[in-house]
């Protein structure tokens, strides 16, 4: 079983990363794939495997960075928001 938290330790620690993602959601598994491809050191939280409060309180924080509430959502900084898979606003971002 998937867990529906974690935090992923890498290599390149210089900006805090949250992932807001889907379980079953593909392109959320392509947007963790390429953070630890590059070593990024990251939080994830798979929105569709929580429930009650904790489902509430993390459906607001998406909605917060993302009215569309879609996924993969991206937090860097807690200053900037990338919406989908795009690898390469992800690594410029991140200067990677």
């Amino acid at each position: 079983m998937t867990e529906p938290k974690g935090h992923i330790v890498g290599e390149h620690a210089e900006h805090t990363v949250m992932l807001y993602a889907l379980s079953t959601c593909i392109w959320c598994r392509k947007t963790r794939q390429l953070l630890e491809d590059e070593k990024v050191t990251y939080d994830y939280l798979y929105v569709d495997l929580l429930e009650g409060e904790e489902l509430q309180a993390a459906e607001r924080e998406v909605q917060r960075w993302n009215p569309a509430t879609s996924f993969p959502t991206l937090v860097v900084d807690g200053a900037d928001c990338i919406v989908g898979f795009k690898p390469d606003a992800i690594r410029e971002r991140l200067g990677l």
